[in-house]
């Protein structure tokens, strides 16, 4: 079906902040096993967003709000009825959401080129954090097609 993923109960929270959604992000970010510096990218970028950002909330706090502002709450998905393939809007379920979330904001920063990972990461949580940004279209792109398509919202079953 997928990748085999550790369970929710095996999870333990991030070491700085005691997240269990920043060791999932940092469980996503992390590539071949590496994750000391999965865990460095992830703490450089959370810096880098106390640097810039000026307000009342912490960085882990900034973090939490990009992600919750670009989880999708409804998304199309193909039906097949009687031959023809349809675009059907459905709701997202909790895991899902998140699991979109971030997958879209690591791919909105690893398509950026040229810089390092903590500043593009640091510069996409702000964005998400103020509702713009790649990721955050992305999300504006899903929602609209869905509400596009709302005449096929019948074929949801």
């Amino acid at each position: 079906m997928g990748r085999i993923t550790s369970s929710r109960s095996q999870l333990k929270g991030d070491p700085r902040h005691h997240s269990l959604l920043a060791s999932k992000f940092i469980n996503c970010l992390m590539l071949d096993g590496k994750k000391t510096t999965a865990q460095r990218v992830f703490y450089d970028a959370l810096d880098e967003i106390a640097k810039r950002h000026e307000g009342e909330e912490t960085p882990i706090e900034v973090f939490e709000a990009a992600l919750e502002n670009i989880k999708p709450y409804i998304e199309v998905r193909s039906k097949r009825v009687g031959g023809a393939s349809y675009q059907v809007p459905m709701q997202v379920n909790k895991a899902r959401q998140q699991s979109l979330a971030i997958r879209w904001i690591l791919s909105a920063v690893r398509d950026k080129k040229g810089r390092p990972m903590a500043l593009k990461l640091a510069d996409e949580l702000l964005a998400g954090f103020k509702k713009e940004g790649a990721a955050y279209t992305k999300r504006e792109n899903t929602h609209r097609m869905a509400d596009a398509n709302k005449a096929f919202a019948h074929f949801a079953w």
